[in-house]
């Protein structure tokens, strides 16, 4: 596997996740979807390499993380 070209595709992939959250918000089930499609996409064009899946899981985590911050009240 080229992993150079591996991760251009996954900072390529995190611009693409920031336009979705813009198009679609994060609260927003079609955000989930492209998140979810996109990440199997990814996935299978790497021949489902281990560490594909793991960067594709560990990138999904911190976009959750992130919505669960958006999502909680702010105290002030």
């Amino acid at each position: 596997m080229d992993y150079k070209v591996f991760f251009s595709d996954v900072a390529l992939w995190t611009q693409q996740a920031n336009q979705a959250a813009m198009k679609y918000g994060m609260a927003d089930s079609n955000f989930w979807l492209w998140v979810a499609d996109s990440s199997g996409s990814m996935c299978k064009k790497y021949q489902d390499n281990p560490l594909v899946i793991k960067q594709m899981i560990m990138l999904t985590e911190w976009l959750e993380e992130v919505y669960q911050k958006q999502s909680q009240p702010r105290e002030g």
